[in-house]
């Protein structure tokens, strides 16, 4: 019982690594390779702020990182992803991202060094409280629940705002939005941006649980792009599904083989492709 509520909690933050994935996808139909990177961008983000503003508490840090990632990624979108989404061509943003995850991995290490590094959330981090008879951490459930307040409120903004009807109006049909006076580039950037601010707030999350390096973003993106996957392509609420299975799967397989890392979680990946190739959300969006 206590290794799946463990891996339940652990599937919150995976699933908040493959939310910012997920809303690319299902808006720009773009698999963003340095998502990855970005995750530990907001790692690094965090970390800095915290050694800066060491009166301020550690989780208040988290705004001001969801903020640099929205403007981080508007920025990049409209500078340089909106040139390669406007080919046409499902490649040239594909290999873009990698580039750019390659450059942003090694100007991380350049800027920052390659020693491992964390984010002490204080007290908070080893605060604990029962939960069906078993002692589980504060940090984790709210993490959960964070994941779940955000995949909620970010299905109601695109179901019930003009906002979203707008975002989903360009995904279907970015040429026939610009009759109705939309701007395609500019909802693309509005979709990267917060997709960055996802990503990067997770990552600063992750700071607080584990050491990151520059090159963790490779793992990070493995983990967020298995979520996608398991869940549904452009599906929010399978990503969050997929996250949560993902996490259960590698806990369990911890305990059955404690040196096997995530090779269970990746065998679930496999599996998932072979039964259910369109994931548990059978490829809606």
């Amino acid at each position: 019982m206590s290794t799946l509520i463990n891996g339940l909690l652990l599937g919150g933050l995976y699933a908040l690594f493959g939310l910012g994935l997920a809303l690319v996808f299902g808006v720009m139909r773009v698999v963003n390779l340095a998502h990855g990177e970005f995750i530990v961008l907001g790692a690094y983000a965090g970390f800095f702020l915290v050694g800066w503003f060491s009166t301020v508490p550690v989780w208040a840090m988290l705004l001001p990182v969801v903020l640099i990632g929205y403007v981080f990624g508007w920025v990049l979108q409209a500078t340089l992803l909106n040139r390669a989404v406007r080919t046409g061509n499902v490649l040239t943003p594909l290999v873009l991202t990698f580039g750019l995850s390659v450059l942003l991995r090694n100007g991380m290490v350049e800027l920052f060094g390659a020693d491992s590094r964390a984010v002490d959330p204080g007290a908070l981090g080893s605060a604990s409280m029962n939960l069906f008879g078993m002692s589980v951490g504060v940090y984790p459930v709210l993490m959960l629940l964070l994941a779940l307040a955000l995949f909620a409120t970010l299905q109601w903004v695109l179901k019930h705002t003009e906002f979203g009807r707008t975002v989903r109006a360009t995904a279907d049909f970015p040429d026939v939005v610009r009759l109705m006076g939309v701007r395609p580039e500019r909802v693309f950037c509005q979709v990267m941006g917060l997709a960055a601010a996802f990503a990067m707030g997770a990552g600063y999350l992750l700071a607080q649980r584990t050491l990151f390096t520059p090159f963790s973003g490779v793992e990070r993106m493995l983990v967020a792009f298995e979520v996608v996957i398991i869940g549904g392509l452009g599906s929010f609420w399978g990503a969050i599904a997929g996250g949560l299975v993902l996490g259960v799967a590698q806990l369990f397989g911890q305990r059955v083989d404690s040196n096997s890392g995530s090779l269970y979680a990746h065998l679930l990946f496999l599996v998932t492709l072979m039964i259910m190739p369109k994931g548990l959300a059978g490829g809606r969006s």
